[in-house]
């Protein structure tokens, strides 16, 4: 796996609140609230602001009620369910992030496949695993603040995927219910012992959406940083990444 990037060493993290995004941004929002993008849609925008559009497939993993379809609405800007619901099989659910790279200013929009499949269906079905794992680009590992059985599993879950079969992707590990600190069962001195022991960038998600960039803005610009990171060292350049589409008018 390709070393961490430094936060912020590649993509400009607060270009969501600068003038010169609101035109891409704008693309992905309607009526202040985030567009729904089906596998077949995506943001268009006009001839003389051509975007290229890299895309990219990520897997979920993590113990049934930790958060995993939660995550991904809130990633997506769709209705955070409130009640928990056993994941039947695979879902998909599409997100875009215009992002600016720092050195040259290019913008580009991510496009995040995220793949959520249930714990008891992974299980039961052997064939579901290796659909999530085909070509794919990154694994977010999650847990749950309220639940330290959760944590406690993220080593096996890590290990796993660090095994040289599963070849170079990208491991984040997402914490949720973050707001729930009067139930918390995992502490900072936790966290930062794992991050020494794995080096791996832990970020924390919970509670309610008051800004609908901001409260994504740091999960998606680490994921599409390391995203971008890992393409340049596969391809030996930090300035170029392969296999681009062109977002313009029809």
């Amino acid at each position: 796996m390709a070393r961490v990037p430094p936060p912020g060493s590649l993509v400009i993290y607060d270009w969501h609140r600068r003038q010169d995004s609101k035109e891409y941004f704008n693309k992905i929002l309607h009526k202040k609230r985030r567009k729904r993008f089906g596998l077949l849609e995506s943001p268009v925008m006009p001839p003389h602001a051509a975007v290229d559009t890299v895309h990219y497939k990520i897997f979920l993993s993590g113990k049934s009620g930790v958060g995993k379809t939660a995550l991904a609405a809130r990633l997506a800007g769709l209705n955070i369910p409130n009640v928990h619901h056993e994941t039947t099989g695979i879902e998909t659910t599409v997100v875009y992030w215009p992002v600016k790279l720092r050195e040259s200013g290019r913008v580009l929009f991510f496009r995040l496949q995220l793949w959520d499949c249930g714990e008891n269906a992974l299980r039961r079905f052997d064939h579901l695993l290796p659909s999530c794992k085909e070509q794919v680009d990154a694994v977010l590992f999650l847990f749950s603040f309220t639940d330290r059985t959760s944590f406690d599993d993220l080593s096996n879950q890590v290990a796993k995927w660090t095994e040289p079969s599963a070849g170079f992707i990208v491991k984040l590990v997402v914490g949720t219910k973050f707001d729930l600190y009067m139930h918390c069962d995992v502490s900072d001195r936790d966290v930062r012992d794992f991050q020494e022991k794995w080096s791996l960038p832990v970020l924390r998600t919970g509670g309610e959406v008051v800004d609908v960039l901001g409260d994504v803005a740091p999960l998606l610009n680490c994921l599409s940083e390391n995203l971008w990171h890992q393409d340049c060292v596969t391809a030996g350049s930090l300035s170029n990444r392969p296999q681009q589409d062109t977002t313009t008018a029809p």
